[in-house]
This record gives C-alpha cells, sequence and structure tokens, in this order.
C-alpha cells in the first residue's frame, strides 16, 4: 500500500514530543547517571533476558551498526561480563551470553530503571494512569503493528460506555472520510439510545468488537417486525481493517437472525459506502430501493438492502 502524504504539522508534533520525553527519561545524559550508554544497556538487557544469541541477531534485532555492536561486546569481554562459544549451526560466529559478572552488574541498573520509572509514573495521578499507559500502547502497536495473524480479535457484548463510543465513533470517521455534517451523529445517537432504552434480549443484539482489547467495530440487530429484523450501524475503524472483521459482525447478525426465527434481515445505507456494500453483497444481500436525497450535509443515494433467511 502506497504510504499516505504527511502533514507538515504532524511531523512537528512527533518532533516536539520527541524532544520532550527523550529529556524526560534523560536520554540526552549518561543511563541513569551511570558509565553506561543507553545503547549499552539495551544490549546487557537483550543478553540478559534472551537465550544465547549472536552479534548477527543483535545488530538485526536493534538496528545497531556492526562497528559499534563489536566495541560495545568487546569492551563487555573486556571486564569480564560476556562468555562466547561457537555457535552449533555456524562455527564462523559466537554465541554470546552474560557470566555472572555480567548479570551482577546488569541487575543493579534494571532496579534502578524500574524505580525511576516507578518514580516517573508517581508524578501522573492514579486515576490518570491507566489512560496514559493505553496512550503509549497505542503509539507502540501504531508504529509496530503486530502481524494480522497475531493479532486478537474478539466480539462481545456492549457494556456501559459502549454506546456513547459508538456514537463518537460514527460522527468522527464519517465527518472525516464522507463529509457528513453532525445530523448523522445525531441520527447515530438517538439509534443507540433506542436501542439501550427498548432493548429486547429475546429478539436483538448488538456487538463489539475488539483488537488487542481495544474497541475497533460495532455492529447491531433490532427487530423491525415479528419476521424481520434489521441491520443497523455497522462500523469499523480504519486501523482495524483488513482483518475481516465486517464480514464477521455481518455474519454474527445473520446468524443471530436466523436463530430466532426471523425471515428476513434488512438493512439501510449509502451508495458510496463500497466496502460496506461489497461485504453485504458477499453474504446475498440484494439491493431492492435506492433514492436520491439531501441529508447529512451531502447530496446522496439511499440504498435499502435484504437478506432472505
Amino acid at each position: 500500500m502506497r504510504p499516505s502524504p504527511v502533514a507538515k504539522s504532524q511531523v512537528k508534533a512527533v518532533r516536539a514530543f520527541n524532544r520532550f520525553y527523550t529529556q524526560r527519561i534523560g536520554v540526552l545524559k549518561r543511563y541513569l547517571d551511570t558509565d553506561f550508554t543507553l545503547t549499552e544497556v539495551r544490549v546487557l538487557y537483550e543478553l540478559a533476558h534472551r537465550p544465547p544469541l549472536t552479534a548477527r541477531d543483535l545488530v538485526r534485532d536493534l538496528q545497531l551498526d556492526a562497528g559499534y555492536l563489536s566495541r560495545i561486546l568487546r569492551r563487555f569481554e573486556d571486564q569480564g561480563w560476556l562468555a562466547r562459544e561457537p555457535a552449533p549451526h555456524d562455527a564462523r560466529q559466537s554465541l554470546l551470553q552474560l557470566t555472572e559478572a555480567g548479570y551482577a552488574t546488569f541487575a543493579p541498573l534494571q532496579q534502578k530503571s524500574r524505580e525511576e520509572t516507578a518514580a516517573l509514573l508517581a508524578d501522573v495521578p492514579s486515576a490518570a494512569r491507566p489512560g496514559l499507559i493505553e496512550a503509549m500502547e497505542t503509539v507502540h502497536r501504531l508504529l509496530d503493528p503486530p502481524a494480522a495473524a497475531q493479532r486478537k480479535v474478539a466480539l462481545r457484548d456492549p457494556r456501559p460506555g459502549d454506546m456513547g463510543w459508538v456514537v463518537q465513533m460514527h460522527g468522527e470517521l464519517y465527518a472525516r472520510e464522507y463529509g457528513f455534517d453532525a445530523e448523522f451523529e445525531a441520527l447515530v445517537a438517538e439509534i443507540a439510545a433506542k436501542f439501550i432504552r427498548q432493548f429486547d434480549p429475546g429478539h436483538e443484539k448488538g456487538w463489539i468488537a475488539e483488537v488487542d482489547g481495544q474497541r475497533a467495530g460495532c455492529v447491531f440487530l433490532v427487530r423491525q417486525s415479528a419476521t424481520v429484523a434489521k441491520l443497523r450501524l455497522l462500523l469499523l475503524r480504519p486501523e482495524a481493517r483488513g482483518l475481516g472483521l465486517g464480514g464477521r459482525l455481518t455474519d454474527a447478525c445473520i446468524a443471530f437472525a436466523r436463530a430466532k426465527g426471523y425471515r428476513k434481515l434488512v438493512l439501510w445505507t449509502q451508495s458510496n459506502l463500497t466496502v460496506a456494500r461489497s461485504i453485504y453483497a458477499s453474504r446475498g444481500f440484494v439491493l431492492k430501493e435506492s433514492e436520491s436525497n439531501e441529508a447529512f450535509g451531502q447530496k446522496l443515494v439511499s440504498e435499502t438492502w435484504e437478506l432472505k433467511l
């Protein structure tokens, strides 16, 4: 996929954060006021927490210059912190591991790092710390996304707070991607409020999709009549697309409708929602009606689709 253009303001914001954070955690000085650099401590960390590995592994995983790493390893070896033995898979390489003296050197560094981090978090109100950790995890996940096969995807029932998120996400995403105005957000809020207030657990259901423990999508099935159910508010956050979640949410609605004895499942959408329309068509939904209209600040073609169960 071709990278999208990056705004100068976004670059400026990231650089400003980098300057703040590197100063805040003391990266600009010797590590924790010791004789070690941050890179040296990171190499010690890898050696202490992983099975014996080669210099090539460290160069690859830490993206270090081979010559620079070689000087670090030579220093560790001279201090008696590092032992080498021939690698069984390639005698030209050596397996590296810390000696007892190496572990003894690293242990107080690790403890001091824990204490410094605890002190950093102690300045943050306890109620705000989960949000801070979540923000850090989001940065990590977006800059280094796991492979699709490694991501944890789950569908669950809505919980308190979820419907507010549903309204917010619809308002934000449809404004950004389709130019919809606040009237659309108001419509979603009305649908969400009605679902909560008139919820019929025997005939209706909602699903919240999570990816790696974070809310990523939703869909709802509501009773329209004794024989007809309606699919509503299918949505996926951009970063959750490509995982098959849209189809999985739609399939959950279809399976529930069939299990409850509905004869038909209907939905209302817009012609420009091409990805959603392709999901519906692939599940056997048929376009029954279309009508040009002006809504949500746009000229649209509204569509009604249905699936016979």
